[in-house]
C-alpha cells in the first residue's frame, strides 16, 4: 500500500434517468421522462481518527450508511466531507401533486368558512408545501442511491490518487531531512571524542587542585573518570542513527504509517534533547555539538510537521 497523504480532494459527476410518471397522481409531461445531475465530492484533510461528515439531501439515509461502511472499508484516517448536490437539467419536467395541493386548498377553505374570514390560499405558498411540487429527485425507486454508488468509487479512486502524490511528496522531504539528520550526527561523533578528552582532563585538574593531599584521591579520581563516562552522548547518537534507519525502513514499506512515525520522531527528539542537555555549560569543542543538536531538533520538528499530515 502506498503511503498517502490525509489532504485530497476528488469530484465525481454522473445522471439518473428517471423513469416516467404516467399513472401515477402527478400533472404535467408525464409520459416523459427526465434527468438528474449529481456531483460527489470528497474532501479530506489530516485527523487523528477517520471522522466523517455527510452533506446529502434529505431521503438519502440509506445512502449515507452505503457511503460510511464502503469509505471505512477503504479510509484509514481523516476528516472527511462527502457532500451530494442535485443538479436539475434545462428539460428537468415537474410535476404536481394534485392530492396534497387539492387537500391543503380544501381544508383552508374549510377553516375560512368555519371562522367567516373571506381569504384565497397564496399559490406561492402552497407550492411550497413539502410533496406538492415533485421533481426529478424523487429517491422511491433507489435510483439516485444506484447511481451514487456506481461513481464513488471512481471518487475514491481520485481521491486516493491526489492522496498518494502528496504522499510521495511528504517522503521525500522525510528522506531530505532524515538525510541532513545523519549528517548532523556525524558532525556530533566527530567532536565527541576531543569535548569528552577535555572533559576529562578540566575536570581531574580540578579535583587534583581541591584534594591535595588526601590519601583516597585515586577513588576520587576513579568517581570522577566514572562522572564522565555518564556525560557522554555515544548512547543518544547510536539511538538517534537507529532510528533514523528505523523511519526510513518504515517509509520504504509504505503503507499507514503517519502514527508511527509521529512516535519514532517524538523519541528521536527525546536523544536530542538529552544530548544538547549534558553538553550545555561546555566550551570550546562542545559549541560545535550544541550547534548540531540544535540543528536535529530543527530537522525533527519539520519532519513531524509533515508526519502529521500521512494517514
Amino acid at each position: 500500500m502506498p503511503i498517502r497523504s490525509m489532504t485530497g480532494f476528488a469530484q465525481v459527476r454522473g445522471e439518473i434517468q428517471r423513469p416516467d410518471h404516467s399513472g401515477t397522481a402527478m400533472t404535467g409531461s408525464a409520459a416523459s421522462s427526465s434527468h438528474l445531475a449529481f456531483a460527489l465530492s470528497l474532501k479530506s484533510v489530516n485527523h487523528r481518527f477517520l471522522d466523517l461528515h455527510f452533506r446529502l439531501p434529505s431521503g438519502t439515509d440509506s445512502l449515507e450508511m452505503q457511503l460510511r461502511r464502503l469509505l471505512k472499508e477503504k479510509m484509514c484516517r481523516g476528516h472527511v466531507e462527502i457532500s451530494l448536490n442535485l443538479e436539475r437539467t434545462n428539460n428537468e419536467t415537474f410535476f404536481l401533486n394534485r392530492e396534497i395541493v387539492g387537500g391543503y386548498i380544501a381544508a383552508f377553505r374549510a377553516a375560512a368558512a368555519e371562522f367567516s374570514l373571506a381569504s384565497e390560499p397564496d399559490l406561492n405558498a402552497v407550492l411550497r408545501i413539502p410533496g406538492a411540487l415533485d421533481s426529478a429527485n424523487d429517491t422511491a425507486d433507489g435510483a439516485i442511491e444506484a447511481a451514487v454508488m456506481s461513481k464513488v468509487g471512481e471518487a475514491l479512486d481520485r481521491l486516493n490518487q491526489m492522496r498518494e502524490e502528496e504522499g510521495r511528496g511528504i517522503a521525500r522531504e522525510l528522506r531530505d531531512r532524515m538525510a541532513h539528520l545523519a549528517e548532523a550526527s556525524k558532525s556530533v561523533q566527530q567532536h565527541r571524542r576531543a569535548v569528552l578528552q577535555t572533559y576529562n582532563e578540566r575536570l581531574q585538574s580540578r579535583l587534583q587542585e581541591l584534594l591535595g593531599t588526601i590519601v583516597d584521591k585515586e577513588r576520587i579520581l576513579q568517581e570522577a573518570a566514572l562522572l564522565v563516562d555518564r556525560s557522554d552522548i555515544q548512547e543518544e547518537i547510536v539511538r538517534l542513527e537507529t532510528h533514523v534507519q528505523h523511519l526510513l525502513g518504515l517509509l520504504e514499506a509504505g503503507g499507514e504509517i503517519g502514527k508511527k512515525l509521529d512516535f519514532l520522531l517524538q523519541e528521536m527528539n527525546r536523544e536530542a534533547n538529552t544530548l544538547l542537555s549534558k553538553t550545555s555549560g561546555l566550551a570550546g569543542e562542545a559549541l560545535k555539538i550544541t550547534e548540531a543538536g540544535l540543528a536535529m531538533k530543527a530537522e525533527i520538528e519539520k519532519s513531524r510537521e509533515q508526519v502529521q499530515n500521512l494517514e
